[in-house]
């Protein structure tokens, strides 16, 4: 079965304080709510790409616990191929431990439990090469980013897309050189474009053409995004909405994003997707209740 895109990256169970104000070092706040929401930055993405339509499956790793089985049963209801996903007894599914204050601002913590045991000899070749994308994002641990690191070099021919996250962004560019050669597109957002590259968003997007990506897309927030392949750049703006959480509206950008690839569109209408799906993200909380679907899209 050839797929559009198959994600690849950390499965995690995110928990989510709804607080007064997110505490500085020797502050206290209050807890006003909780929830649990299933996440990982990769698996967001591939969720928000499946409710448009795309045909997508997944590369990541869980215990049989209960985060793990509801990452699978939720993957399953997505209309996700989980063939890829891979399923151990012995430990625990990752956890995100996440506080979003009143204005939808956040900050986690990441338990990465069997995530960081992934090693490359337990992907297979044939189904990762079975998409027209493959979508990477971070992992804690040394170990995954290796089996990432392996899998490109193994697969030449992959169209690969890197959403970096801080993780990857602090490793700085010799460290992520391997993948940045290998991207179609890179994915990050200012701040972890200046933790890569030192430089700014247009200086910092050269930077990173000149290192070999194709195409680079970086989220600006309420700023909407900025978008160039070298040959054409955008300043592409966002939509106006209320914000609820900012939760995984990266993840939605990229969805949106990668959506208007795997359709042929040019780069500022991949922007302009992007920017509509993260918008649509962001009325609800959490990373995936909001992300809309296809018809969702022409409102």
């Amino acid at each position: 079965m050839k797929l559009d895109c198959i994600g690849f990256g950390a499965l995690n169970l995110d928990k989510l304080y709804r607080v007064e104000q997110i505490a500085k070092a020797g502050e206290e706040s209050f807890i006003i709510g909780y929830e649990e929401h299933l996440g990982g930055s990769a698996a967001n993405t591939i969720v928000g790409l499946s409710r448009l339509g795309n045909k997508v499956g997944f590369i990541g790793k869980v215990s049989d616990d209960e985060g793990g089985r509801r990452q699978i049963q939720s993957f399953i209801d997505e209309g996700i191929d989980v063939s890829g996903v891979i399923k151990v007894e012995a430990g625990r599914s990752g956890i995100v431990v996440g506080f979003v204050d009143s204005l939808g601002e956040r900050t986690l913590y990441v338990d990465p439990g069997v995530n960081d045991t992934l090693e490359f000899e337990e992907i297979e070749l044939a189904y990762a090469a079975s998409a027209k994308f493959l979508h990477i994002t971070s992992f804690v641990g040394e170990n995954p980013f290796q089996a990432q690191r392996r899998l490109l070099e193994a697969l030449p021919s992959i169209r690969a897309t890197l959403d970096p996250g801080g993780l990857y962004a602090r490793k700085g560019l010799q460290a992520m050189r391997p993948f940045l050669r290998r991207s179609y597109v890179a994915f990050p957002n200012e701040n972890e474009l200046r933790l890569l590259t030192g430089e700014g968003v247009e200086d910092g997007s050269k930077v990173l053409l000149h290192e070999g990506v194709d195409i680079v897309a970086v989220k600006l927030g309420e700023r909407g995004c900025f978008v160039t392949d070298g040959r054409e750049s955008y300043f592409v703006p966002t939509f106006k909405v209320e914000v609820v959480d900012t939760t995984g509206a990266g993840d939605a950008f990229c969805a949106g994003f990668l959506h208007g690839l795997i359709a042929g569109k040019d780069i500022y209408e991949c922007g302009r997707l992007g920017n509509l799906v993260a918008s649509k993200k962001l009325s609800k909380p959490g990373a995936r209740a909001g992300l809309p679907r296809l018809q969702d899209l022409e409102t």
